[in-house]
């Protein structure tokens, strides 16, 4: 699957103690009507355990750019997501309460509707309830090849 191009985006959600997150490279659309999108975590991982009783998040697509909060957000062991965004411009979403990166791609704000064991992941999928933003000027950052690219436009 490493030879798959795949848009990163960063899950955030705000827990009872903390703001969380995680880089994914597995935000897709599922639905137009009603607005779907899916992401997909490690049932091993703390933010998986945390979605499974939160059920609004949200999802920033990163840009050309954001490399390093792409990093932040993907080390193990990494602290809570308010850190992780320490001079990083960001804001809290209106409808999920979650971290949402600014200056990306796009960012959209989720509740989960359904929940799907597959193998050691866990897919979780949010019906939309809002759109942050959406700037198509930006060049989105991929992962490839385990690398961090930038499609050229």
């Amino acid at each position: 699957m490493g030879q798959l191009a795949a848009g990163v985006a960063v899950v955030t959600v705000k827990d009872d103690r903390d703001d969380l997150g995680t880089t994914v490279a597995t935000l897709m659309s599922v639905s137009l009507d009603p607005p779907l999108v899916l992401i997909s975590l490690d049932s091993a991982g703390y933010l998986a355990e945390v979605l499974l009783r939160r059920d609004r998040w949200a999802a920033s697509v990163l840009a050309d750019g954001q490399q390093a909060v792409a990093s932040r957000f993907a080390a193990a062991g990494r602290p809570g997501a308010r850190l992780l965004l320490a001079g990083v411009a960001h804001h809290r979403g209106a409808h999920s309460e979650a971290l949402v990166v600014e200056r990306g791609v796009a960012a959209i704000e989720a509740e989960t509707i359904q929940v799907v064991p597959a193998g050691d992941h866990t897919l979780f999928i949010g019906e939309v309830l809002g759109v942050d933003y959406v700037d198509a000027s930006k060049a989105p950052l991929v992962r490839l090849r385990s690398r961090y690219r930038i499609v050229q436009a």
